[in-house]
């Protein structure tokens, strides 16, 4: 007979000795709200994330199971009524909310297709129209979750749930030719498509295999800016008593292999005699061989990003003119004043001082804050010494004028470092991604010091104009006296290298190439190859690079 005096949470079996000690965490702290509380306890087990954030949500979902189990007291809700809908990535969409009302029928009429995460005002209709119309119903969707609409024009069409992968998938993993502790490490990495419905009177040609391929062009951006790392292989499990898996084998899923027809119930599993087809989809370059290689990633550090750093805000020029403080304090708030409890400046100040210490996302940013004592907090302006919440980020992040924000902020950035003699890379890149059919991807050109590799400055290019134009106004408030602006052929301009020199008195080093005859002929015939003077060419020819 099972022990129903245990419980398994992230690979560990928890007994009555972890349950005393749960209980001994939670009446410690009796003035504690539940996700302070689950964030203390997941503290204390060192239960984290694979960006090494503290697994606080599934933390307090774990809680709530066994205070409904009996294994332990948990307390009320600070807070009566519905909880707010959890705020889900928005990042880089200009989207506002749109009251979908009761989701019902509607022709669908022309208009591009366009793929986006839900705001939180969406969250209702979102889930009354999955458990209306899904034969699923609407999931609980825990921990690393992202929600999506899918509109024709203005007509929604589509509604998608990513989630985290599921724990056993033997296909999946002989696919990928994992063992148990290699699926433990990397199983963060897998992104599972929860749920993925058409509306009913939708009538469409290959419009479910479009909506896919608008989604995951877009979905590792927007797992980066939600959860601060990376995914690199997508799963599904398609019914097979009821469906063909159509729509992904026509976006170039593979498909891996049948289930064994079992389902998870609680912390069993029991068999229920409809295996599923399962199928796979690499959301990044050699997704299998880095997934299955034994030293590509490791349990506790994602693939990309810098890990987070202890920050010295004390040592911070904060105060004063040219401050931080002084800087954001030019910035224009939102919001209304009415219910205000964390000024613009602090909020702006902790994402600023958080993403210095390495935060990727906006969940890294609120733990980060919470680490930090009240006399920090309150350096930063929290008035009352407690940290703002990730939603009350999310929330202003949104809002603000990011292109004021990037503005103010790089020059302060570059004010702390002294660019005489320093390089500065021009780089010109267009961000992956940021195309949804609607609109066409973002380029930008920016400033990037070359020893630390901190961006001082970043300008959006025009669609109707390119980079050579933008240089101007992306130094246009920066001080760059003495620095050494470096670029590729691109920006190898008379008008580019004249600016620098005589209206930011810096100098450049630029490229040559084929593409400019008559100055790599000037460059061969006035032998400035034999520059520096350390160069030697033996009597040949000088070469120009």
């Amino acid at each position: 007979m099972a022990d129903t005096r245990t419980a398994f949470y992230r690979g560990q079996r928890l007994g009555s000795r972890e349950f005393a000690r749960i209980q001994g965490v939670l009446e410690a702290r009796p003035g504690l709200t539940r996700e302070a509380l689950a964030r203390e306890v997941a503290r204390r087990f060192r239960w984290t994330r694979p960006t090494g954030e503290l697994a606080v949500t599934s933390c307090r979902l774990l809680l709530w199971r066994l205070a409904r189990r009996g294994l332990i007291r948990w307390p009320a809700p600070s807070r009566r009524g519905p909880a707010a809908a959890p705020a889900q990535p928005g990042a880089g969409s200009a989207e506002e909310p749109r009251d979908w009302g009761p989701v019902a029928a509607l022709p669908v009429g022309p208009g591009p297709l366009v793929v986006r995460p839900i705001v939180p005002a969406e969250a209702p209709a979102w889930r009354e129209a999955l458990a209306r119309y899904h034969y699923l119903g609407c999931p609980r969707l825990v921990g690393e979750s992202v929600r999506y609409a899918a509109f024709v024009g203005d007509t929604l069409v589509a509604l998608l749930a990513w989630g985290a992968a599921a724990l056993h998938n033997p296909p999946r993993d002989r696919y990928l030719g994992w063992d148990l502790t290699t699926r433990r490490g990397r199983l963060p990495w897998l992104v599972n498509n929860v749920r993925f419905l058409i509306l009913p009177w939708v009538r469409v040609p290959h419009l479910a295999s479009r909506i896919l391929a608008a989604n995951l062009r877009r979905l590792g951006r927007d797992w980066v800016a939600r959860f601060g790392h990376p995914v690199l292989l997508a799963e599904t499990f398609v019914d097979r008593a009821r469906f063909r898996g159509t729509c992904y084998r026509a976006s170039n899923w593979v498909y891996v292999g049948d289930t064994h027809g079992f389902a998870r119930r609680g912390a069993r599993y029991e068999h229920h005699g409809h295996p599923k087809l399962v199928f796979l989809y690499p959301l990044a370059p050699r997704a299998r061989e880095r997934l299955r290689a034994p030293d590509s990633l490791t349990e506790r550090q994602p693939p990309e990003g810098p890990p987070m750093v202890k920050l010295a805000v004390a040592r911070l020029p904060l105060e004063g003119r040219g401050g931080l403080i002084d800087v954001l304090q030019r910035l224009t708030d939102p919001r209304h004043r009415r219910g205000i409890r964390h000024s613009m400046v602090s909020i702006m100040a902790i994402a600023v001082c958080a993403t210095l210490a390495g935060a990727q996302s906006l969940m890294a940013m609120a733990h980060w804050a919470q680490d930090q004592t009240p006399q920090t907090l309150r350096r930063l302006r929290c008035r009352t010494g407690r940290a703002p919440s990730e939603p009350t980020l999310r929330r202003v992040l949104g809002q603000i004028d990011v292109a004021v924000l990037d503005h103010q902020v790089g020059a302060w950035l570059a004010q702390q470092t002294m660019l005489a003699g320093q390089g500065l890379a021009l780089d010109g890149k267009t961000l992956r991604g940021s195309t949804d059919g609607a609109t066409r991807a973002v380029h930008l050109v920016g400033a990037v010091l070359h020893r630390d590799g901190v961006v001082v400055a970043q300008q959006r290019v025009s669609d109707k104009t390119n980079e050579i134009t933008s240089v101007a106004p992306l130094f246009a408030a920066l001080a760059i006296d003495g620095a050494v602006v470096t670029g590729d052929a691109m920006f190898t301009q008379t008008a580019i290298a004249t600016h620098l020199v005589e209206a930011k008195r810096a100098d450049y080093v630029f490229t040559v190439k084929d593409n400019q005859p008559t100055l790599r002929q000037d460059i061969v015939d006035l032998q400035l190859g034999a520059f520096p003077p350390s160069a030697h060419h033996g009597g040949q020819r000088p070469r120009a690079d």
